[in-house]
């Protein structure tokens, strides 16, 4: 068992099968207490099928889940991820949007995987789905798909080669607003936060501009400590929230064998997010 200790360090943006992790959320939960992380949050692509397992196993490991997810989103072409953290997993309407957003992207899916065969891959949707079951398929499957299969040589060349943005069988997915994602978020009782907001890559002013109107809108807080940030660039994301009076979260984006480098609560390796954090996410909760 786990001893739990609000003093240790959290990860609150962490992926398992149930989208494009390589770990089950169980896997990740005991991952997690190994690793000695007071705290976890489980945050899928678009999906919380997780969630059950992954609080059988919190319970077990003595370790805090925060339940979560992560929905993509678009705006003015970039697209943009908002984290939602301790939505009502009951809630009839979220649940409707879920549904929509996994339709949109099965349909994307199949468009993807018959672009493949024409270019003269071996692979179909119903391949993906038997092969990597009671997941959310994304590209990072296909990936897996196609080199485990011996299509192609690695990840990258997938990425770079077929399915990248406006690669040759790249299909672009119909996303909602961010503003539409904090609304459902919150609409379910939950709290919104911009994930990773420098891979969104915008100038400095349209990012500041674009901050403020999602705080405007009900935006609860900043990822500002995140695996690919320089410490200049984590302290100008905690200065971004600041100005806006936003919280912070903080994660690995942990995807286990599909990002290799990026470990648990580590990151690269200098990752540390305080349990601070998530105190004051539940504090506002409560608010």
């Amino acid at each position: 068992m786990n001893e739990y200790n609000p003093n240790a360090p959290i990860d609150l943006h962490v992926h398992s099968t149930e989208s494009d992790g390589t770990l089950t959320p169980r896997e990740v939960i005991f991952l997690a207490a190994k690793m000695q992380l007071s705290a976890v949050a489980l945050t899928d692509h678009d999906t919380i099928a997780g969630l059950f397992a992954a609080r059988t196993a919190a319970k077990e490991a003595s370790i805090e889940l925060v339940p979560g997810l992560e929905l993509s989103t678009e705006h003015q072409g970039r697209e943009v991820h908002i984290l939602g953290y301790y939505i009502d997993e009951t809630n009839p309407d979220f649940l409707q949007k879920l549904d929509r957003f996994c339709q949109d992207r099965e349909d994307r899916n199949r468009k993807m995987a018959v672009k493949l065969q024409e270019t003269g891959f071996t692979i179909s949707y119903e391949a993906l789905a038997e092969t990597y079951p009671n997941s959310v398929i994304t590209r990072a499957h296909f990936a897996r798909y196609l080199t485990d299969t011996g299509q192609v040589k690695d990840r990258e060349t997938v990425f770079q080669k077929y399915l990248g943005d406006g690669c040759r069988c790249y299909v672009p997915r119909e996303k909602i607003t961010p503003y539409e994602a904090i609304d459902a978020i919150r609409s379910s009782g939950g709290l919104a936060y911009f994930a990773h907001p420098l891979l969104c890559r915008m100038t400095h002013d349209y990012l500041d501009a674009f901050v403020k109107n999602l705080s405007l809108h009900g935006l609860t807080g900043l990822e500002a400590i995140y695996s690919a940030y320089l410490p200049n660039q984590e302290q100008a994301m905690k200065r971004l929230a600041q100005k806006y009076g936003l919280l912070i979260s903080g994660g690995s984006d942990f995807h286990g064998l599909n990002k290799p480098r990026i470990q648990l609560g580590k990151g690269t390796g200098n990752l540390h997010v305080p349990y601070c954090c998530l105190k004051e996410m539940k504090e506002r909760l409560t608010e």
